[in-house]
Formats: C-alpha cells, sequence, structure tokens
C-alpha cells in the first residue's frame, strides 16, 4: 500500500516537472521499472525492497519541497532594486533632510 502510494506520488511530480509527455522519459520508465523490480509476494521479505522504498520517499520529499519552494521563491521574490526614501519608507521610517539645502554649512 505504502509502495502504491508513493510511486503514485513521484509520478505525479515527474509529471508536473516535465508537462505532458512525461511518459516517454527515462526518468519515468525508471521509476516504474524500479517499483516493479521490487515487488514481493506477501510471504516474502526483501531487505532491497524495504531500501528501495525508503530511498523513493526520500525522492518525493525532495521533489515536493523543490517544487513548493520555487513557487514560494517566485511569489515573494524582490522587485529590484528600491530608492533608499522607499525602503525608509517600507519600516516606517524618514531620512533626514539637510538644513539649507546641499550642505550642512550655513
Amino acid at each position: 500500500m505504502m509502495a502504491a502510494l508513493t510511486c503514485r506520488g513521484l509520478l505525479k511530480e515527474i509529471r508536473i516537472a516535465k508537462g505532458s509527455e512525461y511518459r516517454n522519459t527515462l526518468v519515468y520508465k525508471y521509476v516504474l521499472e524500479q517499483f516493479r523490480r521490487n515487488q514481493v509476494t506477501g510471504a516474502q521479505f526483501c531487505r532491497a525492497r524495504m531500501d528501495a522504498l525508503h530511498a523513493a520517499r526520500t525522492y518525493l520529499c525532495l521533489l515536493t519541497s523543490t517544487r513548493l519552494q520555487l513557487r514560494l521563491q517566485e511569489r515573494y521574490r524582490g522587485r529590484g532594486e528600491r530608492a533608499l526614501e522607499d525602503v525608509a519608507g517600507l519600516v516606517g521610517l524618514r531620512l533626514p533632510t539637510q538644513p539649507g539645502g546641499k550642505g550642512w554649512e550655513p
């Protein structure tokens, strides 16, 4: 059951990353091959299957986290440099003004 959910999650992330032609990619074929190779019956216990499942869960976490991080970065990224007065205004400050124009001398 857990292997099927993990496989489905990996294939979903591949589909999101690669688009509509994801079934023709090598990574899609590799994931399916690995899950098919490590299938065992209920009477068998395979340590390699558990290791492969752990690696698959780790990759699924990596792919999901990377996708979500890129989405957040795109949403909250900076808009370039701002003027000093604008930056001071963002935090509620005002820049001091110089008396008499350019310099401090009277």
